[in-house]
C-alpha cells in the first residue's frame, strides 16, 4: 500500500510518498534519497519497497522531493534546504510512524546529499546504503550531466535547467556551493561499518573510479555490480542491488 504526505515545517513543505504492508505504523523505516532531478515516485524506490514489504510488516519506505525536484513548490534548490528536507523527514518519520530504527538508501545526488548531512551533524540512521553515490558531485554535475553550453550560461551568471527526464533550475550559486562542499575532503571512517556502496562498472554518469576510491579512503565496504549502468537499468543488476541492500539492512526475513 502507499500513500501522500507533506511534512509542513520551518516555512518549507516537503512532499513525501510512503509505502507500507497493511498499517502506517512500524518499527523501522527506510527513507530513499533519490538522485538529481529525481522524485518521490521514482520507479526504483517503488521496486525496492516492493520487494521489502514483501517480507516485512515492520517497516515503511519513505521518498520524498528534494527542493525544486517533482512537484516541490521551491523554484531553486540549495544545499541548506537539501539538508533541512533531510532533517525534516527524519524527524517526521520517527513522529508520524513511530519508527524506532531508521536506514537511508540513497543514490546519486541522494548520496552525495545524505553523506554531507550526517558529516556535519549527528547520524540518525542505523545503517546507510548507497548506489553509485555522486562523491565528486561538482564534477558529475559540471562535466557529465551539463552540456558544454549549459556549463557557460551558468558560468556566465545565468540560471540554467539541466537534468534527464525532468530538468531542475541549476544556479551559479547552487554550482558553487557544490565544489565548495567536496566530501570527498571529509573523513567518513568514523561511520564505515555501518555505510556501503554498490557501484556499477559501466556506470555513464559517476565514475566507477570515484566510488571505489573514496570507499577505500574510508574504509567503507565497496561491491562493485558487473556492467551496471548508472541507473541499474537491468532488472537482474537492480534486484542484484535490492538484495544486497536488504542483507545490509537485516532486513531479509
Amino acid at each position: 500500500m502507499e500513500k501522500y504526505f507533506d511534512v509542513r515545517a520551518q516555512g518549507r513543505q516537503v512532499r513525501c510518498k510512503v509505502y507500507y504492508k497493511e498499517k502506517p505504523q512500524a518499527e523501522k523505516a527506510v527513507i530513499c534519497c533519490t538522485g538529481f532531478a529525481g522524485h518521490k515516485d521514482n520507479r526504483a524506490a517503488n521496486g525496492f519497497a516492493d520487494k521489502l514489504l514483501s517480507k516485512r510488516k515492520d517497516t515503511v519506505v519513505v521518498v520524498f522531493n528534494w527542493p525544486a525536484h517533482g512537484d516541490d513548490i521551491r523554484k531553486k534548490p540549495t544545499l541548506a534546504d537539501c539538508s533541512l528536507y533531510l532533517d525534516l523527514v527524519v524527524d517526521e518519520v520517527r513522529r508520524r510512524f513511530g519508527a524506532q530504527e531508521l536506514y537511508g538508501y540513497a543514490t546519486s545526488f541522494g548520496g552525495y546529499l545524505l553523506l554531507k548531512y550526517i558529516s556535519e551533524q549527528s547520524n540518525p540512521f542505523r545503517k546507510i546504503a548507497l548506489r553509485c553515490p555522486a562523491v565528486d558531485m561538482y564534477d558529475v554535475l559540471s562535466r557529465a550531466i551539463m552540456s558544454r553550453d549549459e556549463l557557460d550560461r551558468i558560468q556566465k551568471g545565468k540560471d540554467v535547467p539541466v537534468g534527464f527526464d525532468r530538468k531542475i533550475p541549476v544556479t551559479p550559486v547552487f554550482l558553487e556551493s557544490l565544489k565548495e562542499n567536496d566530501i570527498r575532503q571529509r573523513d567518513f571512517s568514523a561511520a564505515a561499518e555501518n555505510l556501503l556502496i554498490l557501484h556499477g562498472t559501466a556506470d555513464e554518469v559517476v565514475p566507477f573510479e570515484s566510488g571505489q576510491s573514496f570507499a577505500a579512503q574510508n574504509g567503507i565496504r565497496f561491491i562493485p555490480v558487473e556492467n551496471a549502468d548508472h541507473r541499474f537499468q537491468n532488472p537482474v543488476h537492480m534486484s542484484l542491488a535490492n538484495k544486497l541492500v536488504m542483507q545490509f539492512f537485516d532486513l531479509t526475513v
